[in-house]
């Protein structure tokens, strides 16, 4: 039982952190530290709870999602060009992984120190952005590599996903509301197929034990439900320009662990 609240209670933590800019990975890497908890196969663990975060992704922006996909059946412009800059956004995240995959996995083993680190990076990363314009620029596939490029960096744990990229896509000068909507949809290709590999290689090891499946199992359920809950409030976040407040907390919380672990 205290195993299952320990799932929980992670899920939970990826379900808000994935979306509020404070990093999830850092968040979770210092979870699982301090739990004791998916020890032997951390990275499993985050990927299928990122995929849980993904799929409420879907469905914060299910309207949105539909309309796109009836625009690519119907050939209009504006939303192929749209899915060709999230598909342009992917790549450098794809490289990376197919070039330093062993590396990444790494990356996760008993790096608190490291996210440490790279939390008051993304700390801030995210105080500079009170200090961007507003602006109503669209987003280019120049943008869409800039802003690929921000979700690259952020394999690190530590680094913000959606704070990079949002960050970026601010510097840009794209207007906020799109700026988010981007960094969340842009997410769902590597996450996705990320999660359907690892599962996949999961699955056929010997380490797949009822224990591990069920943790995960209450795990992706928290953290899809907590996901849709901080999706909805993050978006009203950036267009009131309150990034730098989790900025503040990124780097308390970074300066604490790093000095007290």
């Amino acid at each position: 039982m205290i195993d299952e609240i320990k799932y929980f209670i992670l899920g939970i933590i990826q379900g808000l952190t994935e979306f509020f800019p404070i990093s999830s990975s850092g968040h979770l890497e210092i979870f699982a530290h301090v739990s004791k908890i998916a020890q032997e196969e951390p990275l499993l663990l985050f990927i299928t709870v990122h995929f849980a975060t993904a799929l409420s992704t879907v469905i914060v922006y299910f309207k949105r999602i539909k309309k796109i996909i009836l625009g690519l059946l119907n050939k209009n412009n504006e939303d192929i060009g749209f899915i060709m800059k999230l598909i342009v956004s992917s790549i450098p995240t794809f490289i990376i992984y197919v070039l330093f995959s062993h590396q990444i996995d790494l990356l996760f083993m008993g790096a608190v120190k490291l996210v440490s680190v790279m939390l008051i990076v993304t700390g801030l990363v995210l105080v500079f952005t009170n200090f961007i314009p507003a602006s109503n620029h669209r987003i280019t596939l120049f943008h869409a590599i800039c802003i690929g490029c921000a979700q690259a960096i952020a394999i690190i744990p530590g680094i913000s996903r959606s704070g990079f990229t949002i960050a970026t896509a601010l510097f840009c000068k794209i207007k906020r509301e799109k700026a988010a909507e981007f960094s969340f949809l842009m997410a769902l290709v590597p996450i996705i197929g990320g999660t359907i590999l690892k599962l996949a290689e999961f699955l056929t090891t010997e380490s797949n034990d009822e224990i591990e499946i069920k943790g995960l199992i209450i795990a992706f359920l928290s953290a899809f439900l907590a996901g849709l809950f901080a999706c909805k409030y993050m978006i009203s976040i950036v267009n009131k320009n309150n990034l730098k407040y989790f900025g503040y907390y990124c780097i308390t919380f970074g300066c604490f662990f790093g000095w007290f672990i």
